[in-house]
């Protein structure tokens, strides 16, 4: 149940939704839980709610701007971001306020799928890697 609440938590972490995970991450670690396991699923969480960021991008920019859930001038801020300095911008994912946008935005700009989730689940997978190592390092 552990690992399912944190991929929940990291799922949803990764949408537009305004959570985090590492909270939750620290508490696990520190109840002895398999860190490998607390990075598998942290990681696949967190990678898929990306991937949903990325559907709403191809299919609901309009709908979603319409409706006051985004803003035209965070939109164009990130697709600015993204235009200079294209797909590797995605590396910064896992950063709160702007990774969210940046998945958003790879969806509006119709981005290859494929580099997508490859960027950004190495990003949120190293992300994790060092909270885990941090965590792990500190408490000894």
């Amino acid at each position: 149940m552990v690992y399912m609440t944190l991929f929940t938590v990291a799922f949803f972490s990764a949408t537009l939704l305004p959570l985090g995970s590492e909270g939750l991450l620290l508490y696990d670690i520190s109840q002895n839980n398999s860190l490998i396991l607390l990075w598998s699923f942290a990681t696949l969480g967190n990678t898929l709610g990306s991937m949903v960021n990325y559907w709403l991008g191809l299919k609901g920019e309009t709908y979603l701007e319409e409706k006051g859930h985004l803003s035209a001038q965070k939109m164009e801020k990130a697709r600015g971001f993204f235009d200079r300095y294209g797909g590797w911008t995605l590396l910064l994912s896992w950063v709160p306020i702007i990774g969210d946008p940046l998945t958003f935005i790879a969806g509006v700009l119709r981005y290859k799928f494929k580099w997508f989730a490859t960027i950004v689940a190495v990003a949120k997978g190293t992300r994790y890697a060092i909270v885990i190592f941090l965590a792990s390092s500190l408490s000894v």
